[in-house]
């Protein structure tokens, strides 16, 4: 029997408009619907926060390789839509819960689960500092957070 995997995807657009539009929610959820197609489930949540949960065999992907191809499906889709464009950097930013759950919602992130933002950005480096990425990952265990950073 397989072991299915969960993770929720949130998105954080950090850049302006003219160089890429922003995607609403439903638009989101399509990239990964559509971008991960056999290699996962998806689906848009109702939560403030989580945008798509994506669920997964992990007997074939392990979460980072999962994150990898959440990254290949968002820059696929960028691709399409930014013609000769320079695209963003896109940041896979995942980590597992192990504190209790917010909520009973079933679109809520609970714990064993990955909570993952997807993170668009002008400058990689810059946000990663901004939001203290190697403070924030030095005391979590490697095998509980993942970065996967595709740059154009």
């Amino acid at each position: 029997m397989a072991t299915q995997g969960r993770m929720l995807l949130s998105h954080n657009f950090d850049i302006s408009d003219s160089v890429i539009p922003p995607l609403s929610r439903d638009e989101f959820a399509q990239v990964f619907i559509n971008g991960l197609g056999a290699n996962a489930q998806c689906r848009s949540v109702n939560n403030p926060h989580w945008i798509v949960e994506v669920l997964f065999d992990t007997d074939n992907y392990s979460p980072a390789q999962m994150g990898e191809l959440c990254a290949q499906a968002l820059v696929n889709s960028r691709r399409s839509q930014a013609k000769d464009a320079k695209l963003p950097d896109t940041l896979i930013l995942g980590g597992i819960k192990t504190t209790p759950p917010t909520s009973s919602s079933p679109d809520s992130l609970q714990p064993g689960q990955w909570g993952v933002d997807v993170v668009e950005t002008s400058d990689a480096e810059r946000f990663l500092q901004g939001i203290g990425w190697e403070a924030t990952i030095a005391t979590k265990s490697p095998d509980s957070i993942f970065k996967v950073q595709f740059k154009n």
